[in-house]
């Protein structure tokens, strides 16, 4: 598994209105891509519970193959075309769990990303976030929350998939327009390795 996700963020005072447009008309279209296990059309707008107005779709792909197809193809340069190219992060996928509401559309989503101290040892932080993964999961609302590493900055994320609103913790909040789902269950459940 591995985690994608591009943040487009857009003039204070931006029509949002544009964005839900874009979602409303082209988000059925990765409903069927190859290798894609899910996309969470993801926005945030300032003055929610955000400093920002922001496009950031969040990606979990079963195969590399799924990704390299779309960032070397026709629906990313799309994105190119109408915003300009940006950093697109990635991260190895350490772990993927569904939970109670598995079979809700979500409505909000959650993302944490923390660094690994030089003073701990990667497996045990891992282990750790495993662990915390596993509890997360289980909570009431959650659909499906993920947790991924960037063995280059050693930071993990975890991202929740929630079918209310993502509640107050650490990390960002998002308002999800659309899931594409089409190989979901080929994520697999649990660590990864």
């Amino acid at each position: 598994m591995h985690a994608m996700q591009y943040e487009i963020t857009l003039p204070a005072d931006y029509d949002m209105g544009v964005i839900r447009h874009r979602v409303a008309t082209r988000g059925h279209l990765l409903d069927d891509f190859p290798g894609l296990g899910l996309k969470a059309y993801l926005i945030r707008e300032r003055g929610e519970a955000s400093p920002v107005n922001q496009y950031a779709p969040f990606y979990l792909w079963t195969r590399p193959e799924g990704m390299n197809a779309f960032l070397w193809g026709a629906g990313f340069q799309g994105v190119v075309q109408d915003f300009g190219r940006p950093v697109v992060r990635h991260w190895t996928g350490l772990s993927y769990e569904r939970g109670p509401a598995r079979g809700a559309l979500p409505r909000t989503a959650t993302r944490h990303r923390s660094p690994v101290p030089s003073s701990v040892a990667p497996a045990d932080a891992v282990e750790a976030a495993l662990e915390e993964s596993r509890r997360l999961a289980e909570a009431p609302g959650v659909v499906a929350t993920a947790l991924a590493a960037d063995p280059r900055h050693w930071e993990l994320l975890r991202f929740t998939l929630w079918d209310h609103p993502a509640p107050k913790a650490p990390g960002e909040r998002y308002q999800v327009l659309h899931l594409s789902s089409p190989e979901q269950g080929r994520l697999g459940e649990g660590r990864q390795w």
